[in-house]
């Protein structure tokens, strides 16, 4: 039986997964102003993280072989949170980014949804955590009036990035083949094969890889020094903290509530912008931090009563 501190170590495991994800702001914004691409940003973010994670385990000795089976189901989970990710970036080209976050909070629900279909069933108390967070963050992405209007290929794009998120979270709980594979080694080949999504990806579109990293093609006033201390952070906190947290998570509490933790990084992702860049605060995201916040803790306070069976059984 799993034990109370086991699960207070995964919810707080998915505060910090939530959390780290909503730094994005914080390096990305400095990132497209000196003019590095999305592509470039994020092929970097993953390599950086293949790069620090392949010393780790080297140091630790960790086991980097795998199956036959789990390198396929490892190549699939890489696709989808590259595309998670890809999808999201995408999305702000046609609609503001507090809108498109609020659209991949989609995935809870999704999340929810695809473990009704493997027969798995989230309990009433979850259900209502589900809908508080998602109505909560809804609140805070709704534009202000006279905003930009929503185009549907922006709304489009957020809700695959939500429902690819979803099936990755599904994927790692619920999937013996990766039983025996360690966290850390897990996340180690997510990036690495994430991070060829994205040079796909920009081969696919053309133009320079290197465009914003070096001194001839940063714009804005930015320096290369300060160009590559943001795609470290990009790298690190969003990345590889995020996704060890969430993997974590999602092994000790299972996939439901760690995507309702998840709220933390819409949160984490407008307070940012309104302390440090300067963006208003409004109504909209103060009552809308105040819902999600107590759907989180109406959730977590049942934790230990969780009807949720049968989260880690299937493949």
């Amino acid at each position: 039986m799993e034990s109370k501190g086991n699960r207070m170590a995964g919810y707080l495991s998915g505060i910090f997964a939530g959390v780290s994800y909503g730094m994005n702001p914080l390096f990305a914004k400095h990132l497209f102003a000196a003019g590095v691409s999305v592509d470039t940003m994020l092929f970097l973010r993953y390599f950086i993280g293949v790069l620090i994670f392949g010393a780790w385990i080297v140091v630790r000795k960790r086991q980097l072989r795998l199956r036959a089976n789990q390198i396929e189901l490892i190549v699939l989970l890489s696709i989808l949170f590259a595309m998670s990710s890809l999808l999201l970036f995408d999305a702000y080209d046609f609609i503001p980014s507090g809108v498109a976050t609020a659209i991949v909070f989609l995935y809870p629900v999704f999340t929810a949804l695809i473990m009704l279909f493997v027969g798995v069933r989230p309990d009433r108390r979850n259900w209502i955590a589900i809908a508080a967070t998602f109505a909560g963050v809804v609140i805070m992405g709704l534009p202000s009036k006279g905003g930009a209007a929503l185009r549907w290929q922006g709304m489009l794009l957020s809700a695959l990035s939500g429902l690819s998120y979803a099936f990755y979270l599904v994927t790692v709980n619920r999937s013996r083949r990766l039983r025996d594979v360690k966290v850390d080694t897990l996340t180690f080949y997510v990036l690495l094969f994430g991070s060829a999504v994205f040079l796909v990806h920009h081969a696919a579109k053309g133009g320079s890889l290197f465009a914003g990293l070096t001194p001839q093609t940063v714009q804005g006033g930015y320096s290369t020094l300060s160009v590559w201390l943001n795609i470290v952070g990009l790298s690190v906190f969003p990345t590889i903290i995020a996704l060890l947290t969430l993997s974590y998570s999602t092994r000790t509490i299972g996939p439901v509530k760690t995507s309702i933790l998840g709220v933390f990084e819409p949160v984490t992702a407008m307070l940012i912008g309104t302390l440090l860049f300067g963006e208003k605060l409004t109504v909209n995201i103060v009552a809308g931090i105040t819902i999600a916040v107590a759907a989180v803790v109406f959730m977590v306070a049942g934790g230990g009563k969780s009807q949720e069976k049968g989260e880690s059984g299937a493949e």
